[in-house]
């Protein structure tokens, strides 16, 4: 036994250093990897929006071959379907009348449903941690794997939506004219013309146009409620389409029933550096610790 344990300890000598180094090494590159995630943000914000949607988009699927999630490699590919039907028609010119609607309800569906089913996923670990799955008879194991299920569901399809619909929102508000994302838009706004769809806001009943309530920001122009809230929410804007200004979510969802769709929102764009980045920064560091010889 003495002999046993003697082997072990000399199979296992030296690892305290080599776990520490390994330790060391894992947060250098964490530092190091949101310091340059920053600066790229900053300087390069278009080319850090497409890279990090690109890879929000692919290195799931890759898990999902890789260990046969066979369901949500169905809602993948039908979601990734009808969104590049969607991001097809936001990016053609011209732009047909209807598209901005079709887009904005499009993404505004995802968007709620994936907020409802983050809800029922937490609601649904939160009962498991309880104890309440038992009142059902329910295993605790697949009470939490069904709540960890719908809440990874919820968040993934949550922020993909979000980075779609802003790209989205920037192909046609550009192609609109209304709105330039650096610079002067390249036509003036008249008092009658939503800037978000480009349609006119008052209509009589004789003409073609869409009847709704409309919504007039701080700096008094004024858009259909559904496009302006569309355009915060879904297109992640929080400034007015047409001058910049910055908008006031709070006063704007003056309800508090709708507020924690801003606190989802927020959540979501925070959540983006964890779907997209985190599996690459540890891949990276565990190349680093296979140069170095580190096990």
């Amino acid at each position: 036994m003495r002999v046993e344990h003697a082997r072990m300890h000399a199979k296992h000598r030296g690892h305290e250093a080599m776990h520490a180094e390994m330790v060391l090494i894992l947060i250098a590159t964490l530092v190091v990897a949101q310091l340059l995630l920053v600066q790229w943000k900053q300087r390069h914000p278009r080319s850090y929006n497409m890279v990090t949607l690109f890879q929000m988009w692919v290195v799931p699927l890759y898990f999902t071959v890789k260990l046969h999630w066979w369901r949500f490699l169905v809602i993948w590919i039908f979601f990734s379907a009808v969104t590049a039907f969607v991001t097809f028609r936001a990016t053609r010119k011209p732009l047909v009348q209807t598209t901005p609607r079709l887009v904005y309800k499009w993404f505004l569906l995802i968007y709620k449903i994936s907020y409802a089913t983050g809800i029922v996923g937490y609601l649904a670990v939160m009962f498991t941690l309880f104890g309440l799955n038992l009142l059902f008879k329910i295993k605790p194991e697949d009470a939490m794997d069904f709540g960890i299920s719908l809440l990874f569901y919820g968040l993934y399809y949550g922020v993909l939506e979000r980075d779609f619909a802003e790209m989205c929102a920037d192909y046609m508000a550009s192609t609109i004219g209304f709105y330039s994302e650096s610079g002067m838009p390249t036509k003036h706004l008249s008092d009658s013309v939503c800037a978000v769809c480009g349609q006119q806001i008052f209509v009589d009943v004789s003409e073609e146009g869409i009847i709704e309530n409309t919504y007039r920001l701080s700096c008094n122009h004024v858009f259909h409620e559904f496009c302006i809230r569309g355009w915060c929410i879904v297109g992640k804007k929080q400034t007015c389409p047409y001058c910049k200004e910055k908008v006031d979510l709070k006063r704007m969802f003056s309800n508090p029933w709708e507020r924690p769709h801003v606190m989802y929102g927020q959540l979501l764009d925070w959540l983006r550096y964890l779907v997209a980045w985190q599996p690459v920064i540890i891949g990276l560091v565990q190349g680093i610790n296979y140069i170095l010889g580190l096990e």
